[in-house]
């Protein structure tokens, strides 16, 4: 049970630039362990100077166990001056997995039979041998609750915890959709820009949203926050 003075604030993080973002018009980029570009190096370590200018520190890291967000999460930490610490993995919070449609064009695979059930289904469209968007949202939000939001180790003291989980677009995208229970329809169109920021307020009372998609730690290095994603945020 939540103590009524625990207050924890979430900052969701998308890894950087991976191999796979540079690949635009797949599907499922070509390799489900991408590993980072060098612009994303540079993303991560914006990200980590950016936090440590404004004081942030964590008392809980996590990454998902692919390389590129476990990459972001070790650039980040080299960059706010604590390289080298401690953080944990999870195969939990990985990005959605649709193996046969790897390396195949985004035109090839959204046929017109696909889209129509996609838009049928919804979140519960479940690609070939892959994930629906209803699964990753299940095993992410699965992970945050038996980990830490029903953990009386984490919400049952008093006092105020600051988080950062490493995640991946689209699944970041499905556990908003749980924290926040907007349509369905939305879960894609939330822009998350590579290292962007997420930040969320728990407490006894739920969830509060602080801010979505804030990459301007980027902006340095050209890049243009987009105002809109569609199809495969990897």
């Amino acid at each position: 049970m939540t103590h009524p003075d625990f207050q924890a604030d979430f900052y969701f993080i998308r890894h950087g630039e991976s191999e796979s973002n540079v690949a635009p018009g797949l599907a499922a980029g070509v390799n489900f362990d991408a590993p980072m570009t060098e612009r994303g190096h540079k993303q991560a370590f914006a990200l980590g100077k950016r936090l440590a200018s404004e004081g942030r520190s964590f008392d809980r890291i996590y990454s998902s166990s692919l390389l590129r967000a476990v990459q972001t999460t070790q650039e980040m930490l080299r960059g706010m001056g604590v390289g080298g610490t401690a953080f944990e993995q999870s195969a939990d919070i990985i990005e959605r997995q649709v193996p046969e449609w790897r390396g195949r064009p985004v035109a090839e695979v959204h046929t017109p039979e696909v889209l129509l059930l996609m838009a049928e289904n919804g979140k519960w469209f479940k690609p070939g041998d892959g994930e629906s968007h209803r699964e990753v949202e299940r095993r992410f939000s699965n992970w945050l609750e038996d980990e830490l939001l029903f953990n009386n180790e984490f919400v049952g003291r008093p006092g105020r915890q600051t988080v950062a989980i490493v995640s991946h677009g689209l699944a970041l995208q499905c556990l908003f959709h749980y924290i926040m229970g907007f349509n369905d329809s939305l879960i894609d169109r939330i822009p998350l820009n590579n290292t962007s920021i997420s930040r969320f307020r728990f407490n006894r009372h739920g969830w509060f949203p602080v801010s979505i998609n804030d990459a301007s730690h980027t902006e340095e290095l050209g890049d243009i926050l987009r105002e809109g994603t569609r199809g495969w945020p990897m």
